[in-house]
C-alpha cells in the first residue's frame, strides 16, 4: 500500500468511526430528540453502566461519552444538552478537568432550576485482582499493550524487584480492605450515594478487572441512586454481564482466599476473544524494557503495592 493509498484509507476509517460514535451517541450529539424529563449520567467507563441500570420511563437518560473522551466541542454539548436536563447523576469532577468545564459544581450549574443532581464515587476494587493497578501517568499518556492495566509482578520483574507469584488469604484480604478504606474515604467528602459496604461479601461478579465493577456492584448500586432521585420504580437489570469487555485473570489463590464458589480463570477475555496471561506479560516486559522512564514511573505509582507484595515473600 503506498503511502496516499494508507492516508486515504486513514481518513476513511477516522471518518468511519466519527459517523457510528455520532449514531451510537446519537442524543448527545442532536440527531435523535431525546425522550422527555431526560437526565445524563456522567464519569468515567463506569458511568454508562449505571445509565444502563437506572434508565427506565421513569428516570430516561441519555447515552454520553465517558469524561476523558471529551472534546471541547463535546463538552459544549453536554452544557446544552444539561440545561434541559431534569437530573444529573455524576461522578466527582474536579474543575477545569483537561482543561474544559467539566467539573462536577460546572456541570451542576448548567442544569435547570429544580433538577436532581446525585453524586457517586467512581469505583476500584483491588480484592479479586490484588496483583493489578490501572494508572494515568500524565508523562507517559500510552497505555500498556494488549490491556491497560498493571501487574505487580511483571512490574517487579521488569525492575529487578522480588515479589512472590501468590498472596496469602491474610494479605488478600488486606489489600480488599485497602480499596474499601480508600472508597469510604472519598465518600466522606459529602457524596450523596456509598458504594464501600457493597464489597463485603465477596463474589466473583463483583469486579471484572479492579476499576470495572461487575453486575454484583451496579445493580444495588443502582438502586441507591434511584431512590436518591425520588423516583419511583427500581434499578434495571440488563440480563447481561455489563462493562465486561475486559476480564482479568481469577487466579487460583484469590479463588481460595475468598472461598469463591468458581472456577479461576487463568487467562484474560478480551472483546470475547482468550488472551493468555502469558503473552500479555511478555508484551508488557518488552513494553518496560523499551521504556525505562516509563518504568521508573511505574515502580514509584506502585511503590504501597510493590512493598505490601515483598513483604508477604
Amino acid at each position: 500500500m503506498s503511502g496516499e493509498t494508507a492516508r486515504l484509507q486513514s481518513l476513511a476509517d477516522h471518518g468511519e468511526a466519527v459517523i457510528a460514535r455520532r449514531a451510537h451517541y446519537a442524543e448527545f450529539f442532536g440527531q435523535a430528540e431525546p425522550p422527555a424529563g431526560y437526565g445524563v449520567v456522567v464519569g468515567n467507563c463506569q458511568a454508562e453502566s449505571l445509565r444502563l441500570v437506572i434508565s427506565s420511563d421513569a428516570l430516561p437518560a441519555v447515552r454520553v461519552p465517558a469524561v476523558h473522551e471529551l472534546s471541547a466541542d463535546d463538552a459544549e454539548r453536554l452544557h446544552a444538552l444539561l440545561r434541559g436536563a431534569s437530573f444529573l447523576v455524576a461522578q466527582p469532577i474536579r474543575d477545569g478537568y483537561r482543561g474544559l468545564a467539566l467539573g462536577t459544581a460546572q456541570l451542576r450549574a448548567s442544569l435547570p432550576p429544580g433538577a436532581r443532581v446525585v453524586t457517586v464515587p467512581a469505583v476500584r476494587f483491588a480484592g479479586l485482582h490484588p496483583f493489578q493497578a490501572v494508572l494515568r501517568l500524565p508523562a507517559f499518556p500510552e497505555d500498556p499493550p494488549l490491556v491497560a492495566y498493571h501487574d505487580v509482578r511483571t512490574v517487579a520483574e521488569a525492575a529487578g524487584l522480588h515479589v512472590p507469584r501468590v498472596l496469602g488469604a491474610e494479605t488478600v484480604r488486606e489489600i480488599a480492605e485497602g480499596s474499601r478504606a480508600e472508597l469510604r474515604r472519598r465518600e466522606a467528602r459529602g457524596l450523596d450515594v456509598a458504594a464501600s459496604d457493597l464489597f463485603a461479601p465477596v463474589v466473583d461478579d463483583l469486579a471484572r478487572t479492579v476499576n470495572h465493577p461487575g453486575n454484583a456492584l451496579f445493580l444495588p448500586l443502582g438502586e441507591r441512586i434511584v431512590t436518591a432521585l425520588g423516583a419511583p420504580g427500581r434499578a434495571v437489570d440488563p440480563g447481561r454481564p455489563i462493562l465486561a469487555s475486559v476480564r482479568a485473570p481469577l487466579e487460583d489463590w484469590v479463588v481460595a482466599a475468598w472461598g469463591l464458589d468458581t472456577a479461576p480463570r487463568l487467562d484474560w477475555t478480551v472483546g470475547g476473544e482468550r488472551l493468555p496471561a502469558e503473552v500479555v506479560r511478555e508484551a508488557h516486559l518488552a513494553y518496560y524494557a523499551e521504556r525505562p522512564a516509563l518504568l521508573a514511573a511505574v515502580v514509584d505509582r506502585m511503590a504501597p503495592l510493590l512493598a505490601t507484595w515483598a513483604a508477604a515473600a
